[in-house]
């Protein structure tokens, strides 16, 4: 099962930027007995199957390559937010404010406001996009409770590494929507 973005066997990164991680066989998580109960109600809840290798190593992945796009999407409006906003602050130091039409210096303040009310609109649309989208909202939600059972597993004395499965609790991904498609394969991830 190796992936062609150079993730190992059984690898998944998971914080964007981090180093591989390798997926923790699901009978070592099933090895602490309320982890193995949380797993068989949240399969039920989340229409998952928590102990399903092949399944949470796709999951993953697939998370990750969520949390790069939303990253991705961030960095392409709030750079140049921050760019527009910087730009008309210096200008307004430098030069708008000693102007001596009061007419031009809120001419020039309408124009930047509206600017950057633009970039707030577009951030907004595409905030709402990323984290409203209900496929994507069920694989968060399965990703966080996930990192719950893998929680539990270690407190009930299954050998997970520390901080598996390296990433957060996402206190935004709660809401499952059942009636939601699948996620899409990310291009270039084989189904097994």
């Amino acid at each position: 099962m190796t992936d062609p973005t150079g993730l190992g066997d059984w690898e998944f990164v998971g914080r964007r930027g981090g180093e591989p991680a390798r997926l923790v066989p699901g009978e070592v998580i099933a090895a602490a007995p309320a982890a193995k109960t949380l797993a068989e109600q949240a399969g039920e809840e989340l229409r998952f199957d928590f102990l399903d290798d092949r399944a949470v190593l796709r999951m993953l992945r697939r998370r990750h390559e969520d949390e790069v796009a939303m990253f991705n999407a961030g960095f392409k409006i709030g750079v140049p937010l921050a760019i527009v906003v910087f730009g008309e602050v210096v200008y307004w130091g430098g030069v708008a404010q000693y102007w001596e039409s009061g007419t031009a210096r809120v001419a020039y303040a309408a124009v930047a406001a509206t600017a950057v009310l633009v970039l707030l609109a577009a951030c907004v649309r595409t905030a709402m996009a990323h984290w409203g989208d209900p496929a994507r909202q069920n694989l968060r939600a399965r990703a966080r409770k996930y990192r719950e059972l893998a929680h539990l597993a270690r407190r009930g004395g299954a050998d997970l590494p520390a901080h598996y499965p390296h990433y957060g609790p996402y206190p935004f991904a709660a809401t499952f929507h059942p009636e939601a498609d699948e996620v899409e394969i990310i291009e270039g991830e084989e189904s097994s």
